[in-house]
């Protein structure tokens, strides 16, 4: 979950490692004085400022200090008992400690005094608030104490309240000091690791946002190489998660190839490309990142501009169709009307009469492409749903005999596997099926006795999105009319309006899928439905 704090620099923002960190080193530092004290006190070193008062104390403090040190490694680790009163604890301990054995080496004169100021600093640092001058007072309080006890218990040694009070000074100079310095470290820290999260934040919120884009986005090297690719640029490419940074004609040579042609020049403009077996088509975009970096590549697919394209087509289609059908329709209908009762006069010849026939067959054309360009433009649009495809080609190839008075048998299905699903909506499917199988048959006639058609729904393995096959047995397409198949009042008959493939293939586009001609293998026709690829999210 992406999330930003606002929050005040304080000790308690600071992540574990930022403060048990310090506090090991401060206790490394505790471990070493305390390791070198004992060292001198078992060894036989003679240096008379150092434990010559009292030995025995000396001795003592600095076994007792050593031991107190590791176990406070254990507890660092642990991190038992919390933070504050490891640190509180410690460096009253080491104000202790420090000033038992200064006593023991006689004193203030000793030295000892300044590994007190390192312990009031150290505390002040660690600790926030009023605890470094809680430090100061304890530390002052017992350096004056020591020097009291001095004085009563041996009158004969040196008096120095003087160099007393100004370590005591020292003291709280140091914690101030100490705090104000450590106050602001804080701040910067906890400004940096605010920072820090806001970057850390915005980086995973950008990833997020790419990988969520419909736009395919890429990156590669200035030697080709793949740097990174989103999901949505990997599905329009159908391929796996690329490893090892692999070359771009490894992962796609039609994109590669694409890639070099606007190096040669980058003014040229893009042209689509299928990646692969890929039934979809991709309109690649390059942009230089600069000259050490690499560049950026856009990937787009082509079936979400087409169906943008075709709504706004067809909006402005049926604003088209609507102004021009009363101007058309009313003088069709007086024109069929007239012809009609010209047709029931007793006095035409039978050149007449063929005429009228001429003149009533001409009019319904007329008007069933009237009635396809009104329907062009009053389609809602499309609303794609989940359809397992057996049971509901079973029962449109029911519905479909019954509807042209045929048998049953002769329209056979294959489908693999039986829980094959697609996308789309189910009433233009049903018109866009009923075109095909209505062509398929009328085709059939021409070549067998019987008509027959092939419906052949899968998967193949390179091609996650589904497919609807309808082969039938006819003679085919010539070769000179598929590229204009599809193309609206392209018809190869004299009396078919030619809109009938326009508008299965409109309606396939709008549902993200894709129609497309291929000669069959048993000499007919072949036209297959590629549906929308079901990884791929949909825009409204």
């Amino acid at each position: 979950m992406i999330s930003a704090t606002n929050t005040e620099p304080t000790q308690a923002t600071l992540p574990s490692q930022q403060t048990w960190r310090p506090l090991r080193l401060f206790n490394l530092y505790r471990l070493l004085i305390s390791g070198a004290l004992l060292i001198y006190a078992l060894s036989d070193f003679s240096i008379k400022a150092i434990g010559h008062y009292s030995p025995l104390l000396f001795k003592s403090v600095a076994i007792v200090y050593f031991i107190v040190c590791i176990i406070n490694f254990l507890t660092i680790k642990w991190q038992r008992p919390g933070f504050s009163t490891q640190v509180y604890t410690q460096v009253i301990i080491d104000i202790i400690a420090i000033t038992l054995i200064m006593h023991a080496s006689g004193g203030i004169q000793s030295g000892f005094g300044m590994l007190i100021i390192v312990a009031v600093a150290g505390g002040s640092i660690l600790l926030a608030g009023k605890t470094a001058l809680e430090f100061a007072a304890i530390a002052a309080l017992m350096l004056l104490g020591e020097h009291i006890y001095l004085q009563l218990s041996d009158p004969d040694a040196s008096t120095a309240y003087t160099q007393a009070g100004l370590l005591g000074a020292a003291f709280f100079a140091t914690a101030l000091l100490s705090h104000a310095l450590a106050k602001r470290v804080r701040v910067s820290e906890a400004l940096a690791e605010k920072r820090g999260v806001d970057l850390a934040n915005m980086q995973q919120l950008t990833q997020y946002i790419i990988q969520q884009m419909q736009t395919g986005v890429a990156v590669i090297d200035n030697h080709t190489q793949l740097w990174q690719i989103n999901e949505s640029a990997r599905q329009l490419l159908n391929i796996p998660t690329p490893k090892n940074n692999p070359p771009l004609s490894q992962v796609c040579p039609e994109l590669a190839f694409q890639y070099q042609l606007w190096l040669k020049d980058t003014g040229t403009a893009p042209q689509r490309f299928q990646p692969g077996t890929s039934a979809t088509e991709v309109l690649p975009h390059f942009a230089q990142l600069g000259e050490q970096i690499g560049t950026l590549i856009f990937l787009e697919d082509t079936a979400a501009m087409s169906q943008q394209a075709q709504q706004l087509k067809l909006a402005s289609l049926g604003r088209l169709a609507g102004s021009i059908a009363h101007e058309i329709r009313n003088p069709l209908g007086a024109i069929s009307h007239a012809g009609q009762l010209l047709a029931e006069s007793n006095n035409l010849d039978k050149h007449d009469i063929r005429l009228t026939e001429i003149i009533r067959t001409n009019t319904q054309r007329m008007n069933s492409i009237i009635e396809n360009i009104l329907q062009l433009g009053r389609r809602n649009q499309a609303e794609p749903e989940v359809i397992a495809l057996k049971p509901w080609l079973e029962s449109f190839i029911d519905e479909f005999c019954r509807g042209q008075n045929s048998n049953p048998d002769l329209i056979t299905l294959e489908i693999e596997p039986a829980s094959l699903t697609c996308e789309f909506d189910t009433s233009q499917l049903h018109q866009v099926l009923w075109n095909l199988c209505h062509n398929g048959i009328r085709h059939s006639h021409s070549l067998i006795n019987e008509s027959r058609l092939l419906l052949i729904a899968g998967k193949k393995e390179d091609q996650p999105a589904p497919f609807l096959e309808v082969i039938d047995f006819g003679p085919g397409v010539p070769e000179e009319a598929i590229e204009h198949l599809f193309e609206p009042f392209f018809t190869t008959e004299t009396k078919g309006t030619g809109l009938g493939l326009y508008i299965a293939k409109e309606l396939t586009e709008c549902n993200y899928a894709h129609l497309s001609y291929f000669p069959a293998e048993t000499g007919g026709s072949c036209f297959r439905i590629t549906f929308a690829d079901p990884r791929r999210r949909r825009t409204a």
